[in-house]
């Protein structure tokens, strides 16, 4: 099907432009840092274990250490001492005894299977037991999780509540990561007012540069907030100068569309290069991406929504790899049925804000959140996926397949 989108080019195109831009980072970026402050970071090179886990070999039941050699079929065995975790047995074991053992206890020396207390009989002469015993039974021999030198984390994962205590287990004090990349974000436009600030006729709050933010900030990025920039060729080159000079990515808002003030396009011309300027994506159509000297630039859209889905879809995946992310990814897309009607026309991929649930016969449900305009911001909160509809699709009936993508932690804690 041919589809009237001269001069757009498909997210799946323009994620490929932007990542193929990119190049690795170098272990000059890195820093060291102690586990307590490395929450949020991306790991820089391997994490290696410096020990073995688990570092002695140890009972995993509660019951009885024995030495093979000495079963002997409905013997009874005395009990010659006890081993507990963090209390070895260290005294005489005479032969054709038995040890009282805890799970996590150190093995007693020789002994080399572990029968569990549900397996015996227990009486006033000693211990009998009650199923077949094989050598290495219920041992955790040393090393069998982790040996020393082995790689527990690879490069470019964040560190997190899973993997940091991991570290802490197995004495990791300090951690190798990637220092924080610099983003600068400003917005233009005379209409724009700061959060706060009254409003006068034909004035709105400029919500894209307060949710930018705190999406950077979600994403462990250093972020210098250059404000409103007005419609002027002048201010509006100062702040594209200055955020160059500080940042590795510098975001806009607003002035990336053909209005007769959008003079975002123009100082990008004369500053740096354009790589490309509109997506094949409702909403989100008008957005850029281009280099500067230092840096590298995304325009977001001015609409509220159009703002949130762009930087979303391509500049959170764009910000992973410069911050050397490589394990960053999407979660994965699911089918579900529609339980409401869709309005689509053919012609660009869609991004619907939806409410998806399991129904009690275990299908997953999706429902509009209803008005899918580009400024209608409150359609995020009360989503928690996208509809992802097809560029040659068109209006989808109640009752069709289609394709959600659950939000990550950015849009949905």
């Amino acid at each position: 099907m041919e589809f009237n989108t001269a001069g757009l080019i498909s997210l799946d195109e323009a994620l490929d432009k932007m990542r193929a831009c990119v190049s690795p980072k170098i272990i000059q970026d890195a820093e060291s840092l102690p586990l307590a402050g490395a929450a949020g970071r991306i790991t820089a090179t391997p994490v290696l274990s410096p020990v073995f886990v688990p570092p002695f070999d140890n009972s995993a039941m509660d019951g009885y250490a024995v030495r093979c050699a000495d079963l002997q079929d409905g013997a009874v065995f005395p009990v010659a001492g006890k081993a507990f975790a963090g209390a070895p047995f260290h005294g005489e074991w005479p032969a054709g005894s038995c040890i009282r053992i805890m799970t996590g206890a150190p093995m007693p020396a020789g002994a080399d299977a572990v029968i569990m207390q549900e397996q015996t009989d227990v009486s006033d002469a000693g211990v009998r037991f009650t199923a077949e015993i094989t050598r290495g039974q219920n041992i955790r021999l040393t090393g069998d999780d982790i040996k020393r030198g082995d790689s527990v984390l690879p490069a470019g994962v964040r560190l997190g509540a899973a993997e940091l205590p991991l570290l802490a287990s197995l004495g990791v004090t300090d951690v190798n990561v990637w220092k924080p990349l610099k983003v600068a974000v400003f917005s233009t436009g005379d209409e724009l007012q700061p959060v706060g600030t009254p409003l006068q006729e034909g004035q709105i709050y400029d919500t894209n540069r307060f949710a930018v933010r705190l999406m950077l900030e979600q994403l462990g990025c250093t972020v210098l907030d250059l404000g409103i920039i007005r419609d002027n060729p002048q201010a509006l080159r100062k702040a594209f100068e200055e955020a160059n000079a500080f940042a590795d990515l510098v975001i806009s808002s607003g002035g990336v569309s053909v209005g007769e003030a959008d003079y975002t396009r123009q100082i990008l011309d004369e500053l740096g290069e354009i790589g490309f300027w509109k997506l094949a994506m409702k909403p989100g159509k008008p957005f850029a991406f281009g280099k500067l000297k230092n840096s590298w630039f995304c325009g977001l859209p001015g609409n509220p929504v159009s703002a949130a889905l762009t930087f979303y879809q391509l500049v959170q995946p764009f910000i992973a790899q410069l911050s050397g992310h490589t394990a960053w990814k999407f979660p994965p897309r699911l089918k579900a049925i529609a339980v409401t009607p869709l309005k689509k026309s053919p012609g660009r991929l869609d991004f619907q804000r939806g409410i998806f649930s399991t129904s009690a016969g275990g299908q997953l449900e999706v429902l509009t959140t209803g008005h899918q305009g580009s400024h209608v911001f409150s359609s995020f909160s009360q989503a928690n996926c996208f509809i992802v509809l097809e560029r040659g699709r068109g209006n989808v009936a109640a009752g069709e397949s289609v394709e959600i993508e659950p939000f990550n932690a950015l849009l949905r804690s």
